[in-house]
């Protein structure tokens, strides 16, 4: 995933890059960058932030760089944005997405003379470089991004400055947001909503499917129309999106707690209390507490003064060490309790089988667990949510193999059906090997009315592997 936040402004832009990008620092863990455009032309800065955030590495920047426009992002793998010079000028590019036809545009690029491209760490290219050499096959940067969207399988947002405004792109299918926001001589971009708000924005409007737009200080003029069909990520509501923003108008914590609602509503569980994984299952736990009557409580606490982003670190084994290690008990609410806990969902299970561990141990008489998506069987193709190599990393996959054989393939859509006695079977050997004391699943039409948009807007193929 990642996040980004442009601003084109009549004043220096910097102050409120500065902030409206750090606002981002929950959507990537490795990488943050800053680039700005003023009297004495582009700067720009990127640094590591996978031990260290955002605002920390980049406070003495903010004091030195100048500028009225400016992109800022935080990246979970790529060093971005890019400074690129080519026969549109020079320009600053920043993207999300995911690329899956990679080698073959690389091989493309060959064969029309694109010489190079640098290798980053592990061998790969830098999705943002591959970007902007499509972009550059075309005359214009306008037709550049169209026929990058075109040709890349996969999702991908861009925001490229120019000396004379900011092109933004929303990718073709609207898998991600952009949000733009307005106030006094300024106009601004975000992934969320929220980021500008407490810089003086109001809300303008949000970018539809494929929509591309220049951003000026006195304007945000609409250059491509946006298409008609529209798979934008439900996950952003169940999981990524931070509680505060809103897509498509409808508010993540609201969604939230409607999903905890909808998931009670199927439950015949009798704990004594019931709580959230925090801070992921915190707002679906409230709306199950809500709706089913059954007090909430918070009989553990994450502690985030040194370790605020769930993300870090990137090793596997060191992420669940220190998962394991923010989590602090509160035995007075633990000890010979029927907990009900819910968290947003089960990828590979490592992490939640450690949590029920951990409650067990501070002496927790029964672990219920309630996911606030259903079982992810496929690996996402556009925005890297799962962050697995592997489909077969996922928990959900390794079960049916193990139940299935070498014929896992061919039932996989019996598997997404919770009516089936296939799903059951994968369900109870979920909850015997993460011994869980009962686990139960959301819906998919249930976490489908949560969101409550036309459900044929809502890309779900993590989960039925529909695109």
């Amino acid at each position: 995933m990642g996040g980004f936040f442009a601003v084109a402004s009549k004043d220096d832009c910097v102050f409120d890059l500065f902030f409206g990008t750090d606002y981002h620092s929950h959507l990537g863990t490795r990488r943050g960058g800053m680039a700005v455009y003023g009297k004495d032309g582009f700067d720009r800065s990127i640094h590591n932030i996978e031990n260290s955030p955002f605002r920390t590495k980049f406070e003495k920047d903010v004091n030195e760089m100048k500028g009225t426009m400016g992109v800022g992002c935080i990246s979970d793998y790529e060093p971005q944005p890019l400074l690129i010079r080519s026969h549109h000028g020079t320009y600053a590019l920043a993207t999300v997405g995911k690329i899956n036809n990679q080698e073959a545009l690389m091989k493309d690029l060959f064969k029309s003379g694109h010489t190079h491209f640098l290798e980053m760490s592990g061998g790969d290219i830098n999705a943002t470089e591959l970007v902007a050499a499509i972009i550059n096959q075309k005359s214009n940067l306008v037709e550049g991004i169209q026929y990058a969207q075109e040709k890349i399988e996969g999702s991908m947002t861009m925001l490229c400055m120019t000396q004379k405004g900011i092109y933004l792109a929303r990718d073709r299918m609207g898998r991600t947001p952009v949000a733009i926001g307005k106030k006094d001589g300024a106009y601004c971009a975000s992934f969320e909503s929220f980021a500008y708000l407490n810089l003086g924005y109001q809300e303008y409007k949000e970018l539809g499917p494929g929509e591309i737009v220049v951003m000026t200080p006195e304007a945000v003029v609409t250059l491509a129309q946006p298409g008609t069909e529209m798979k934008i990520c439900t996950f952003l509501w169940v999981y990524y999106g931070y509680p505060s923003s809103s897509y498509e108008g409808v508010s993540v914590e609201q969604m939230r707690y409607k999903c905890g609602e909808l998931l009670a509503g199927r439950d015949n569980a009798a704990p004594d209390t019931v709580a959230g994984v925090p801070d992921s299952g915190i707002a679906h736990a409230v709306g199950y507490a809500n709706a089913s009557g059954i007090p909430f409580s918070r009989p553990f606490i994450k502690y985030t003064p040194t370790w605020p982003r769930s993300f870090m670190p990137t090793i596997q084994s060191e992420r669940n060490l220190i998962a394991k290690m923010k989590l602090i008990p509160i035995h007075e609410l633990i000890q010979k309790k029927s907990l009900l806990l819910i968290d947003d969902s089960i990828v590979r299970g490592t992490q939640l089988r450690e949590t029920t561990e951990f409650l067990y141990q501070s002496g927790a008489r029964d672990v219920h667990i309630r996911t606030a998506c259903p079982p992810i069987v496929y690996g996402c193709k556009y925005l890297n949510f799962s962050r697995s190599t592997s489909e077969m990393e996922l928990i959900a996959r390794k079960v049916i193999k193990r139940l299935e054989g070498e014929d896992d393939q061919k039932y996989l859509e019996e598997y997404t059906d919770p009516s089936t006695d296939r799903y059951q079977a994968m369900t109870k050997t979920i909850e015997r090997e993460l011994n869980f004391s009962s686990l139960l699943y959301h819906r998919l039409d249930d976490m489908i009315e949560s969101v409550g948009i036309d459900p044929y807007k809502l890309c779900t193929y993590c989960w039925n592997g529909k695109e």
